[in-house]
């Protein structure tokens, strides 16, 4: 190993060739690697801490524009011959955008580590982002855009993120919009790569039959002289996020044959300790078939086949939210009983076998989860971005096997007495054409 190379500190350990090491570079990058030597793949990734939520309005959807464009061609690359080395091994390059970061990944045999490394790097490091590439995937993007708008769910969950945080930039869409796409300049977006795609806000992850030491001579490899850079990492995002200016109700006219309901409240952010208890209220009320609104909604009655309750965390906010998608004519009827849903267990809680049931389903999600390189990668990265920290698989169903009902309780008090928002996509002309049990949900 370089002694340029850090100090490497192992996160844990589940037996001699099972282990999370991680290694800051001086150069500000973060290494992070989990080796499974049972396994034949290996999966990596970079992982940059900048997301839709970091742009200015000019350049609204430039995380995700980026996004696509670095695929276009590199100094050592053009996009075929990317396209080329990846697809001649059997292997999978990709990268998404998130409002809180974006990631670019690839997934290989183990013996093309060095393929997925150097070409993972490639891309992030050496992008070209030519003005002719650039106006090719505008037109990709605005296609993106035009699909999104024809998705009622995706409609939905726009309108449901401004409803709910207004005019933060949470609230804003990760793909931006057909004015700000179509008049972003390839000077402006290039601007944004140089400034916002530094090493200090990096995580590179990799997992599956890899060895940390050979992780961290193939990145010092690939970084080049950014190697002598001395840098020290951003810390994780924190915060408390100031979300006034929500409508509370927005309505987006789709001629759709369904109405499209969600509805929710500010909950907890990434770093709140209550996360735990978060996740089992989020299993119990909406997260399965035996949960309190599947129950409700779907089997006792018959009102919709799709409802269920999610939650988004970001650094400093957080929301719970419930879907519901049903015939128009149903609608107020089902904000009807998913208002009853909701201000049942606020007052009474959720019975202990309900919560017994939803750690059992957190519990099985996160490990049949993690049976993929691909899992483990994003698991490692993601802890490293937002938190600087790594929990074992073994530490976190600790966490879960220790919320108590009572914790369940004061959550579900705290956050369902909370003012709620909603949003509505459907045939409807304007809000007033809504059922009174929509208006009465956010009343």
């Amino acid at each position: 190993m370089n002694a340029n190379s850090g100090v490497t500190e192992v996160l844990e350990r589940s037996s001699e060739d099972c282990a999370v090491r991680r290694t800051v570079l001086p150069c500000g990058l973060r290494v992070i690697t989990e080796q499974l030597p049972g396994v034949r793949s290996a999966s990596v990734g970079i992982w940059v801490g900048v997301g839709s939520r970091d742009e200015e309005p000019e350049v609204a959807g430039a995380a995700h524009y980026l996004e696509h464009l670095l695929f276009k061609g590199t100094r050592r690359r053009t996009a075929a011959q990317i396209a080329e080395e990846i697809d001649a091994v059997g292997g999978e390059l990709n990268a998404f955008t998130a409002k809180e970061h974006t990631c670019y990944y690839a997934h290989t045999l183990d013996a093309d580590l060095p393929l997925a490394v150097d070409l993972v790097s490639d891309v992030v490091f050496e992008a070209v982002c030519a003005d002719a590439d650039m106006e090719t995937e505008r037109s990709v993007v605005l296609e993106e855009i035009a699909m999104r708008d024809d998705d009622p769910e995706d409609l939905l969950h726009e309108a449901f993120c401004a409803a709910m945080l207004g005019g933060h930039p949470l609230g804003l869409p990760v793909l931006g919009t057909d004015e700000s796409i179509t008049g972003m300049s390839r000077d402006a977006l290039f601007a944004f790569y140089k400034k916002r795609y530094t090493l200090p806000r990096m995580v590179l992850a990799a997992a599956g039959n890899v060895d940390h030491a050979e992780v961290l001579a193939l990145v010092e490899a690939a970084l080049g002289e950014r190697a002598d850079e001395r840098h020290t990492p951003i810390e994780p995002r924190t915060g408390s996020a100031d979300l006034r200016g929500g409508s509370r109700l927005v309505l987006q006219h789709d001629e759709s044959e369904q109405a499209h309901l969600m509805l929710g409240v500010p909950a907890l952010d990434r770093h709140d300790e209550r996360r735990f208890a978060l996740g089992v209220l989020n299993a119990a009320l909406g997260g399965g078939m035996s949960s309190r609104l599947f129950q409700e909604v779907r089997e006792r009655r018959g009102l919709a086949y799709s409802v269920y309750s999610s939650i988004s965390s970001y650094a400093d906010t957080g929301m719970l939210s419930v879907y519901a998608g049903c015939q128009p004519e149903r609608l107020g009827e089902v904000a009807g009983v998913v208002r009853e849903v909701l201000g049942e267990v606020a007052d009474n809680g959720l019975l202990d076998a309900e919560v017994a049931r939803g750690k059992g389903q957190l519990r099985g999600n996160l490990v049949l989860g993690l049976e993929d390189t691909g899992s483990r990668m994003s698991r490692i990265g993601k802890g490293e971005l937002n938190y600087a920290d790594h929990l074992s698989v073994e530490q976190t169903l600790a966490r879960i096997n220790a919320v108590t009902p009572e914790d369940v309780r004061a959550l579900a008090k705290d956050l369902l007495s909370r003012p709620v928002s909603a949003a509505v996509v459907g045939s409807y002309a304007s809000a007033d054409e809504l059922p009174s049990e929509v208006h009465e949900v956010i009343a």
